[in-house]
């Protein structure tokens, strides 16, 4: 079949239009809201993160930024929602080290491939795990672990979950420690700190975010942070290599990140949006409050690296500890 010369240059015309018009879109992104979904419930530390950013986000990128929770099967239901909508920059993902760093391990089947099933738009913030004991425990590091020692099997540390950042941490400290002790997990950390003030776990990695005001109230004391530098929000807490335990770095984080397919000038004007809102002073100053390191200079190319290292890591970590959820 001969496709006539008028024929031919109006296809030409029609791609050329398509081509044009999907510019023209990618240009003038966003022109409505767009949704950021926290895979948790509200008022926990990842979503007053998210609320805090969702502020700057807006202000950038001239639209509203509505924060949409999720929550369910460790951040599995919001993760895969996201992993599946249209990837046309309006719904993203605000991302954690559970998401997209331990649940790939931890889990029989993920509905989601972490890597594979978005596009790493900005690593947002580190929250280092702080150890923290009870007023009656050693107040040292090494004088708690020579007390673990001592006491074989008698002693219980807790976390918000199994599976969790600091579950793990609790398991990667009992081997690097070498001591006996029950893991204890309850649904959230408040429970958990409740049960570590009244005495009945002997200790628990959590965050400054979640603890900060019951250790400047003294029901709490904070050993050591799991960072190789110290917190700006609480400089007086040794980090573990100047406690006793060296090589013992780990936290929680979060990335923003957008479906596959998002278009790469989408991804970047995101990128920008992000790493400017974290750069303004009042945004950081919030954030040390609640613990969190801001990061405002990453890449796509640099968080998507990032995320790849932290799943090898916490693979290790949960092939170790032995870990699983079905």
């Amino acid at each position: 079949m001969k496709m006539s010369r008028r024929t031919l240059l109006a296809g030409v015309a029609l791609l050329l239009s398509g081509a044009g018009g999907y510019a023209q879109t990618a240009d003038k992104y966003p022109d409505k809201p767009i949704r950021l979904v926290v895979p948790f419930p509200p008022g926990g530390p990842t979503d007053v993160f998210a609320r805090v950013l969702s502020v700057g986000l807006a202000e950038q990128l001239g639209q509203q930024v509505i924060i949409d929770n999720k929550a369910g099967a460790g951040g599995n239901v919001g993760t895969e929602m996201v992993a599946k909508a249209k990837a046309d920059g309006y719904t993203l993902l605000f991302g954690t080290a559970a998401t997209h760093g331990i649940n790939v391990s931890i889990y029989d089947s993920l509905p989601y491939d972490p890597l594979k099933d978005f596009e790493l738009v900005a690593l947002t913030g580190l929250v280092p795990m702080v150890l923290l004991v009870p007023p009656d425990q050693p107040r040292t590091l090494k004088e708690l672990i020579a007390k673990l020692r001592a006491e074989p099997g008698k002693w219980s540390y807790g976390s918000s979950g199994n599976g969790t950042t600091n579950h793990l941490a609790g398991e990667l400290f009992k081997t690097r420690a070498g001591v006996d002790v029950v893991h204890v997990p309850y649904r959230g950390s408040g429970p958990a700190l409740q049960d570590l003030m009244a005495g009945r776990l002997a200790f628990m990695f959590d965050s400054f975010g979640t603890s900060l005001e019951q250790i400047k109230a003294g029901k709490l004391h904070a050993v050591a942070i799991m960072a190789d530098k110290r917190s700006q929000i609480r400089p007086d807490v040794l980090t573990t290599a100047e406690a006793g335990l060296p090589d013992f770095v780990g936290g929680t984080w979060n990335v923003v990140a957008a479906p596959a397919g998002t278009s790469t000038e989408i991804v970047g004007r995101l990128n920008a949006a992000v790493n400017t809102a974290l750069r303004d002073a009042k945004v950081g100053e919030r954030l040390r409050q609640l613990g969190i390191e801001a990061v405002t200079d990453s890449t796509p190319a640099s968080t998507r690296a990032f995320v790849e290292a932290e799943i090898a890591k916490w693979r290790a970590i949960v092939k170790m500890a032995g870990a699983k959820i079905d």
